[in-house]
């Protein structure tokens, strides 16, 4: 026997008779993913020799980017500070965007309402109750030049969390440029455009899966010719996260979703070079700090792996897995919000330490309503605070090496390529969806871990321990009521001043590419910069490829 196993034999005697003394909290440790943590780790379960490393950890800005995608991350530059941000009227939206910019935020990020997320105008008996609640109301080209007024499109970034009508938002955004003068060639930003997993955990789907696709991979197709420096998905595993699956469900699902974006795409006849570089991600991070940070970095070095083994990417671009975190919104507690502050801090912190490229930062009160100024104030400060106090961001992948954290990323890239080889025997994830697969994966997460929160064995400060009686209600933002009506008269006026014959045109133009196979985009485009509506224009593709009805499961 070695010297260390010698040692590390007499070490473990020693810490089971303090056991017998002094019992541990639990007789099992784990993660949020039910991963093992072991009570001491050491370099057996870390890097081991030269070879091991390079092919496990390499350097970073190399792959298979586990350190990370750049070669100095943030020592050459911090994270874009992106604070997604919508409610009530553009205008209303447009005010928040510049207090924020004016605040040292670094990229815009747009939160939509719920009949902008589902294509429905402010008018329409659908949005009733729902206009400007939970993002910004957007119906036409009018809308979006007010949400944009004054911030020049060439000197900000800005990211859209927008799915069904992802390709309508998207042609505003570009009409918009127009009227600046921004040619969309030096339009930076992202849309999520991710529409799997809206099937998947979320909900705010329109059509069926077949012109979905079809109506993404016209995106990339459009973009990588027009828009080239532009985001063309956010393949999304923050909303899977929010619906209760694990950490390693999240990457599991949603680098799933990629491959079946990417396979489409090939499908259709691009070359996996002319549309990977473009694809990037969105993920969540919760509380396991640990578990968080290695969940990235796996994540990192699964894609790298998957785009040029299995899709043959030549272009190192290609195999990068670029990605923007927020932090976890259902962690977040109605019960003592300031609590929220420091959950979001370990959160954001553990984005950093895995070398997120754009982070959103919750604020306190979000449990109960929408963030007030003050609240997305502080969430923005904590940001800044890691970024120009802590000193993390001094040295690339400040914890890579740790035994543990190396540890927890070989974990959790087996347990994660275990589900994505599940994914493919069910022939992708088209079909997992269909089948209802990752929807009783998440579920069945969810619920042990409601049961876990109710049984007292994961405690949640405020919420089933340390528990105030009495507390006071913090103030509260609340969307003007009126907004609906103010809306529906806005868009009166619009359609009874834009010129109708026009818009007639487009629509119907739009409506024969929707029934043939020509790329979509330039017709919407068109549409939109007619002053057609969100509503008429998705009317017009729901006439063509119908809704989609989820099964039940």
């Amino acid at each position: 026997m070695s010297n260390f196993l010698s040692k590390n034999d007499e070490w473990e005697k020693k810490a089971e008779k303090a056991t017998a003394k002094f019992p541990e909290r639990k007789k099992v440790f784990t993660t949020s993913s039910d991963i093992d943590v072991k009570r001491l780790y050491t370099h057996h379960d870390g890097v081991s020799t030269d070879e091991h490393y390079l092919e496990k950890l390499g350097f970073p800005g190399e792959f298979p980017y586990t350190r990370g995608i750049q070669p100095t991350m943030y020592r050459s530059r911090f994270w874009t500070m992106r604070q997604y941000a919508g409610f009530g009227s553009a205008e209303e939206t447009n005010g928040r965007f510049r207090y924020l910019l004016d605040q040292g935020q670094t990229g815009l990020s747009v939160a939509f309402d719920l009949p902008t997320q589902i294509g429905y105008d402010s008018d329409d008996p659908m949005a009733q109750g729902e206009v400007g609640k939970v993002g910004v109301a957007i119906d036409s080209l009018q809308d979006m030049e007010l949400l944009f007024k004054g911030i020049p499109l060439d000197q900000v970034s800005t990211s859209m969390t927008i799915n069904a009508p992802a390709s309508v938002l998207l042609a505003m955004y570009i009409a918009v440029g127009e009227k600046q003068g921004v040619s969309s060639k030096r339009l930076k930003g992202t849309i999520q455009n991710d529409i799997l997993k809206e099937y998947v955990a979320r909900g705010t789907y329109i059509f069926p899966p077949k012109p979905s696709m079809r109506l993404i991979t016209d995106i990339f197709a459009y973009c990588s010719k027009h828009v080239p420096h532009w985001n063309t998905i956010s393949i999304s595993g923050y909303h899977i996260r929010e619906a209760g699956s694990t950490a390693v469900q999240e990457v599991a699902f949603t680098l799933s979703n990629a491959i079946a974006y990417v396979e489409a795409a090939l499908r259709s006849g691009l070359e996996i070079d002319e549309f990977a570089p473009r694809l990037s991600f969105f993920f969540n991070a919760h509380n396991n700090f640990f578990e968080e940070i290695a969940k990235f970095r796996a994540a990192r070095r699964i894609w790298a792996k998957l785009m040029r083994e299995r899709f043959q990417a030549k272009n190192p671009k290609s195999w990068q897995l670029r990605f923007h975190t927020q932090t976890g919104g259902s962690t977040l507690t109605a019960q003592q919000p300031d609590n929220n502050i420091v959950r979001v801090t370990i959160q954001a912190l553990a984005a950093v330490l895995g070398g997120t490229q754009s982070l959103h930062t919750n604020s306190r009160d979000e449990a109960l309503a929408l963030p007030t100024e003050e609240s997305a104030r502080i969430a923005l400060r904590t940001q800044q605070i890691i970024a120009y106090e802590s000193g993390v961001a001094d040295t690339v992948d400040p914890l890579g090496g740790s035994y543990y954290v190396e540890s927890l990323t070989d974990q959790i890239e087996r347990e994660v390529m275990a589900y994505i080889e599940k994914i493919d025997q069910r022939g992708g994830a088209v079909q997992a969806v269909e089948q209802g697969y990752m929807q009783r994966e998440i579920h069945q997460s969810a619920y042990r871990a409601q049961m876990a929160i109710e049984s007292g064995e994961q405690v949640v400060v405020g919420v089933n321990k340390f528990v105030l009686e009495n507390e006071k209600q913090p103030e509260l933002l609340r969307v003007n009521p009126e907004l609906g009506r103010i809306q529906a008269r806005k868009l009166g006026e619009l359609r009874s001043s834009r010129n109708n014959e026009q818009v007639a045109t487009k629509l119907a133009d739009l409506k024969r590419a929707a029934e043939g196979q020509d790329n979509l985009m330039p017709f919407i485009l068109d549409a939109v910069r007619v002053y057609a509506t969100l509503g008429e224009i998705c009317n017009t593709l729901r006439d063509v490829f119908g809704e989609y009805r989820p099964t039940q499961f």
